[in-house]
């Protein structure tokens, strides 16, 4: 007689089983010894699968329960559809039905996600090609692709999930999905506030009903994982001034029937506000009691601060990582007088055991070399734990530039108290570029190409190669720079250059100078933040007078305008057109070039703090020119919130041609223009050549900026989005020159300001610049005295770095 149990689900299967050992004598089979076991239907899986899984063996007693269980124990196995045992004289026949094996799974419809990010989800979920087919788990696989969805803001998100058969007992899966549209949030509520406006604590979210930059900042897109942090800035507002026991009794998200729109309303108590009235150390300070009462940022007298609660922990914890305990406890017990709304701190420390580095380990790097990280690595292994060098190893990797994200995580050696691993996780992210560009002005038409690899082969060295050409300038350089020339973090730059331009296009001739060199330049690092450079250089300067042009009046007398008289003059031209000759058409330039650079900025994209300090010197040492040329600039940036900061900016230059000779006047100093002073042409600043009225540049310059920088409006805090306003002045200044009467000197020497609004983006191409600037200081047109006008331009654009 056959026991026959047909079903999926092992309750069923329970459920038949216990009516089979219920029913009458006349349906029970007599007990009888198992002489063999014969298992039918199989196709992929293994028979020893089967035997190993039935609690019977050859030799063995059968009876009806023993049947029951063993059929459960094979639906337990989830690879079998039907499951029948047959008895055939002594012999148990186990007759099985497979499930399909899942062939393929495929998304159709799918463009919010990557494909790769389902199929890890579905997996981990146990559904995966070359599994069992399972009802069951397919709806599971459903709903986490909805719960996915949903985790997108995509509530509308349709999924049908079709299963095709195909051969050899396997199926194909697809997921068919109709995203829909994503819910905007409609609007906010804060409910509760009583000494703060909702409007202001509603600026303070990330998250709103949207405004008219939203297509940008997706801020009106819910997330609840920005939500969350929404609420801890919220949380985080009030704890800073000084409501010690504000919270956040509930947060209720409201979708509309359509899904489309959602209302978020978020209730709160503030509580009473607090005062400091003391801070006092508790528990083990090292007998250094005095150093950690300097790092207390807690002031009493003024509103309880959590951040300053939480600077001052950190501080702790991190001084006392810098003597080697990993893992201080420190917590800051408040003593609460409530009648008085005043608090007292008591701050606890428990130091623990002072550990060691066993290992350093480093993950994620799968194109840069292991060496290339672990050279930036101050922390050592086997050496005692150091908080403060692990803080700037991890500080000097992320300044490579190769990483998005940096992470060093702590762990401890299980079963040695005083040992901890240190792990290295670092995201890797593009380092090669290719730039290929066109543009037309008044200059005519320029094309650029460049190509630079600043992580070659995963070595940490840099190789770039830059290319452009227009109608007035043609320019080619390579450079090459390794790191770490030395084990002991010596850099070494090589760079080769040519390049042919005409200086001032407003001459109509057709002159060039031409200019062709080599440059070898070493980097030492003094400390952590300080690399002082030292570098020689190869440089020919040629310079062809123009063979045609045109004549302009200038002091009663036509002047063939061909090429620059100040250029005339240095290289010492005589004669006309064509018969032009210049004793010093070619030159041979030795340049010495040292300089120093100081970085502590917080970013090197967007800083809100710290100072940049960059100081050159570059020395002629040729007979043919001889000069000094050195430069200072100094940026610091000041943080007056987490929304606002302050940068300033200076520039100063000098130079003077040494032996008596004449400066180069390819070497001047030249401002105007974005990255100097806004609202004036691009380098038109300072003294102005005889003939053509070009600018010329200077031997000194002196240029000062000061910017506010302020969240774009509709933007939220995104940093990478900013608007600014700004104050410039300066100029570059010159000897005075042959020809030039006072009022003309003066003019040319006064200082430029000017004062305007700009946008700073961080786009995919690169910072990107905008600024309108209205000058507040410049020159205007005089005829009577033969003063030019100076070269104003409002709007100005740029790719590049801040100022």
């Amino acid at each position: 007689m056959n026991v026959l149990l047909p079903g999926l689900r092992a309750r069923s299967l329970i459920v038949l089983a216990a009516s089979a050992l219920s029913v009458s004598a006349a349906w029970a089979i007599e007990a009888f010894t198992v002489r063999d076991i014969r298992v039918e239907g199989l196709q992929r899986v293994e028979p020893g699968t089967v035997f190993a899984s039935i609690p019977l063996r050859v030799g063995e007693t059968y009876d009806d329960e023993r049947g029951a269980t063993a059929i459960r124990a094979l639906f337990e196995l989830g690879l079998f559809k039907d499951v029948r045992i047959d008895v055939s004289g002594n012999v148990l026949v186990i007759i099985v039905e497979e499930r399909p094996t899942i062939a393929e799974v495929e998304f159709y419809g799918v463009k919010e996600f990557d494909k790769d990010v389902l199929k890890k989800a579905l997996r981990e979920v146990g559904l995966a090609e070359g599994r069992a087919y399972d009802k069951a788990l397919a709806d599971r696989a459903e709903q986490e692709l909805k719960r996915q969805y949903i985790g997108r803001n995509l509530y509308n998100a349709q999924i049908v999930t079709t299963v095709t058969p195909t051969e050899r007992n396997r199926a194909n899966l697809s997921f068919t999905v109709t995203e829909g549209e994503a819910a905007r949030i409609r609007e906010v509520h804060i409910a509760g506030s009583r000494d703060f406006s909702e409007s202001t604590l509603l600026s303070l979210f990330e998250q709103n009903g949207g405004g008219w930059l939203s297509w940008y900042t997706k801020s009106n897109q819910y997330s609840r994982a920005k939500l969350n942090a929404d609420l801890e800035t919220l949380r985080s507002y009030y704890l800073s001034r000084g409501y010690l026991e504000f919270r956040i009794d509930s947060t209720q998200v409201a979708i509309s029937p359509d899904r489309q729109d959602l209302s978020v309303t978020v209730n709160i108590s503030e509580g009473d506000k607090f005062v400091v009235s003391g801070v006092a150390l508790d528990g083990n300070y090292l007998g250094r009691e005095a150093e950690f009462k300097t790092l207390v940022a807690i002031r009493p007298g003024e509103p309880y601060n959590a951040e300053q609660v939480t600077q001052t922990t950190k501080a702790f914890t991190d001084y006392f990582g810098s003597f080697g305990y990993a893992f201080a406890r420190l917590t800051a017990q408040p003593e609460i007088d409530r009648e008085r709304h005043r608090v007292k701190l008591l701050l606890q420390s428990e130091p623990g055991r002072r550990v060691y580095v066993r290992r350093v380990s480093i993950g994620g790097n799968n194109r840069t070399r292991d060496e290339v990280i672990r050279r930036e690595f101050r922390q050592f292994e086997a050496s005692w734990y150091d908080g403060d060098k692990i803080k700037l190893s991890r500080d000097r990797i992320d300044r490579l530039g190769y990483f998005t994200d940096v992470q060093v995580d702590t762990q401890e050696v299980p079963g040695t108290p005083d040992q901890v691993d240190l792990t290295v996780e670092v995201k890797e992210k593009p380092t090669g570029s290719l730039q290929l560009g066109a543009g037309y002005s008044t200059t005519g038409i320029s094309v650029n190409f460049g190509i630079t690899q600043e992580n070659v082969f995963g070595s940490g060295n840099y190789l770039g190669l830059q290319v452009s050409g227009s109608s007035y300038n043609k320019s080619i350089s390579l450079t090459a720079t390794d790191p770490y020339f030395t084990p002991g973090g010596i850099s070494r730059s090589i760079s080769l250059f040519h390049t042919v331009t005409r200086p001032y296009y407003e001459a109509d001739g057709n002159y060039k100078l031409a200019s062709t060199g080599a440059a070898l330049k070493f980097g030492v690092p003094f400390s952590e933040l300080d690399t002082v450079y030292f570098g020689l250089g190869l440089e020919r300067y040629q310079f062809t007078p123009g063979s045609n042009g045109t004549y302009t009046l200038v002091d009663g007398s036509y002047v063939y305008t061909a090429t620059p008289q100040a250029y005339l003059d240095y290289f010492q031209c005589t004669g006309t057109v064509p018969s032009i000759v210049c004793a010093q058409g070619s030159l041979l330039g030795v340049p010495l070039t040292a300089a120093w650079s100081r970085d502590d900025r917080d970013s090197g994209l967007v800083p809100s703090r710290g100072r940049l300090q960059t100081a050159s010197m570059e020395l002629g040492l040729s007979s043919e020119l001889r000069y000094l040329r050195s430069q200072y600039q100094v940026q610091q940036y000041i943080p007056l919130s987490k929304q606002y900061t302050l940068a300033l900016n200076a520039e100063l230059g000098y130079a003077r041609a040494l032996d008596g000779g004449s400066f180069p006047i390819f070497k001047n100093f030249y401002a105007g223009g974005l990255g100097s002073i806004r609202g004036f042409e691009s380098g038109s600043l300072g003294p102005r050549d005889a003939v053509t009225d070009g600018a010329l540049g200077g031997t000194r310059k002196a240029v000062v900026n000061a910017e506010f920088s302020t969240p774009f409006p509709g933007a939220g805090n995104d940093r990478t989005l900013r608007l600014y306003g700004f104050v410039d002045a300066g100029n570059v200044f010159a000897e005075r020159g042959a020809g030039l009467s006072d009022a003309q000197w003066k003019a040319q020497n006064g200082i430029r300001a000017s004062a305007g609004l700009g946008i700073g983006w961080i786009s995919p191409l690169g910072p990107l610049r905008l600024a309108y600037a209205l000058p507040l200081k410049y020159q205007k047109l005089d005829e009577a005295n033969g003063i030019a006008a100076d070269r104003l331009q409002r709007l100005q654009f740029q790719i590049g770095s801040s100022f």
